[in-house]
C-alpha cells in the first residue's frame, strides 16, 4: 500500500488485513515496532483537529519517526501557493504526509505529485481512518459486522457517511443511512456505488429497526456552522432513548466526536454510550499505526 486516499479505493480484504493488523498493535503497545525510524512525516492540518492530530503525532513517534506538524498558518498554502508547488517542495524533504482539508482533489493532487506516501486524515469528502476505527470498533465490541445491520443517522451524504457506504459495498454488511430527504447522496453518487446492501431512508426509526450498530455524527460539519437552516431540517434524526428503543438488544452507539449533546445526539445516551464512543476516538491511534505500518512495509 502506498497511500490511504478513501475507502473507496479499499477492497475488503485490505480492510481486514488492516483491521486485524490494528488489533495487533493495539495489544502490544508499549512494545513498539519502529518502521519510520529516520523518517520525518508531515502533517498538513488546514482544519482544526483534537483525536486527529493528536493520534497520528503519538502514531508516528511510536512507530519510530517524526511528525512534523503544519498548520495553514505555518506554511505559504496560508497565503496561497497551490497544493502542487507544495507537495512537490515538500516531497523532496520529508517521508511521507499526512493532510486534513477541505478538497478531495487536494489530497490526491499531493499523492501524485509529491511522489512520498500520503494518508488522507479527512477531506468533505471522505473521512478513511475514521471508518476504520469505527470498524474496529465494531469488531471489539459486536464480534464483526457479517449478518448485523449498521445504521447511520444524520448528514447522507457527509464525509462519514459517503466512507460508510464505501465501507458497507467491500465488506458486504447492510447499512441503513437516515437523512432529511434534502440531504441524501445524490444519484449520481448512488448509480456509482450499486450497492444493494445500502438503503437510504428518511424515517429514523425504520433505518434503527434491530439495528445492532447505531452511529451518527454532527449534523454541521466543519466549515458549515453558519449554516443554522441546515441544522433545522434535522430534529427528527436525533439519536436518543426514544429511538434506541427500536433497535436490537445489545446495540451499540458509535460516535466520532466532536458530539454536540441535544443536537444530534443527547447527553443521556451520549454517557449510557460512554465506553464504546472513547474506546471507538481511542482506535484512531491503533488503526492509523496500521496504515502507517502497511505503508512503511508496503503491504
Amino acid at each position: 500500500m502506498n497511500h490511504l486516499l478513501s475507502i473507496e479505493e479499499l477492497n475488503g480484504p485490505i480492510i481486514e488485513a488492516l483491521l486485524a493488523d490494528a488489533l495487533r498493535l493495539k495489544a502490544a503497545r508499549g512494545h513498539h515496532e519502529t518502521p519510520l525510524t529516520g523518517q520525518t512525516w508531515a502533517m498538513l492540518f488546514t482544519k482544526s483537529s483534537t483525536r486527529t492530530r493528536v493520534s497520528f503525532e503519538v502514531g508516528i513517534h511510536e512507530l519510530g519517526g517524526n511528525p512534523m506538524f503544519l498548520s495553514k498558518n505555518d506554511i505559504q498554502l496560508g497565503r496561497g501557493e497551490p497544493i502542487q508547488d507544495t507537495a512537490r517542495v515538500l516531497g523532496r524533504m520529508v517521508h511521507g504526509a499526512v493532510i486534513r482539508t477541505f478538497d478531495q482533489a487536494d489530497v490526491v493532487d499531493f499523492a501524485r505529485l509529491s511522489g512520498i506516501p500520503t494518508v488522507n486524515a479527512l477531506t468533505d469528502e471522505e473521512h478513511p481512518c475514521q471508518i476504520l476505527a469505527d470498524l474496529m470498533t465494531v469488531k471489539e465490541l459486536s464480534g464483526g459486522w457479517q449478518g448485523k445491520k449498521i445504521a447511520f443517522i444524520g448528514d447522507g451524504f457527509s464525509n462519514m457517511t459517503v466512507s460508510w457506504m464505501w465501507a458497507a459495498k467491500h465488506l458486504g454488511f447492510a447499512l441503513h443511512v437516515a437523512c432529511p430527504p434534502a440531504y441524501s447522496p445524490s444519484r449520481g453518487f448512488l448509480d456509482k456505488l450499486d450497492a444493494a446492501n445500502v438503503v437510504i431512508t428518511h424515517d429514523a426509526a425504520s433505518a434503527a429497526r434491530d439495528a445492532d450498530v447505531i452511529n451518527t455524527d454532527v449534523w454541521l460539519s466543519m466549515g458549515q456552522e453558519d449554516q443554522k437552516e441546515k441544522e433545522q431540517a434535522f430534529g427528527p434524526f436525533q439519536v436518543n432513548a426514544a429511538l434506541l428503543k427500536h433497535a436490537a438488544a445489545g446495540h451499540i452507539v458509535l460516535h466520532c466526536l466532536p458530539a454536540y449533546r441535544e443536537k444530534e445526539i443527547t447527553a443521556e445516551v451520549l454517557e449510557k454510550h460512554a465506553a464504546a464512543i472513547f474506546q471507538q476516538a481511542e482506535n484512531r491511534l491503533h488503526v492509523q499505526k496500521a496504515i502507517l505500518v502497511a505503508i512503511a512495509n508496503n503491504t
